[in-house]
């Protein structure tokens, strides 16, 4: 965890910095304050120290222990191996992010597209769900 909070502490700097810069830009260039960039970069800097300050504080109660992760001779088999179940052959997946995208699109573009998305989706979430019920993967 002492790298993530590392990782977070240098974020939140950089967010810092960006965002006064970005004002103070705005500002000698003459025009006037820009709320959205400004606010953004600002609540980015203090969102990375929240969770940079809990990650130390979760690392402290714990008493410093390291994880895999922060050990560099750790295996990757050290961490806990039940991370999930993944189906590398599942095609789904992919046909779901090609339905989403259409729906997307149809934001974008024209909602009626939106009503052609529909059934796509609804398609690709059964057959995701439904893919161990049935063929050589049925259970």
């Amino acid at each position: 965890m002492k790298s993530n909070v590392v990782i977070l502490i240098l974020l939140g700097a950089y967010y810092l910095l960006s965002g006064v810069v970005y004002i103070v830009w705005n500002i000698l260039a003459g025009n006037e304050f820009e709320a959205t960039g400004s606010i953004g970069l600002l609540l980015s800097a203090i969102l990375a120290g929240f969770i940079a300050f809990f990650l130390n504080m979760v690392n402290r109660s714990q008493g410093g222990i390291l994880l895999p992760e922060d050990e560099p001779s750790a295996d990757i088999d050290d961490a806990d191996p039940n991370i999930g179940h993944f189906s590398p052959w599942s095609w789904w997946p992919l046909v779901l992010g090609f339905a989403i995208g259409l729906a997307f699109l149809g934001l974008a573009v024209g909602f009626w597209i939106i009503f052609l998305a529909i059934p796509f989706v609804l398609v690709a979430i059964t057959g995701w769900t439904y893919e161990y019920y049935r063929g050589n993967f049925g259970r």
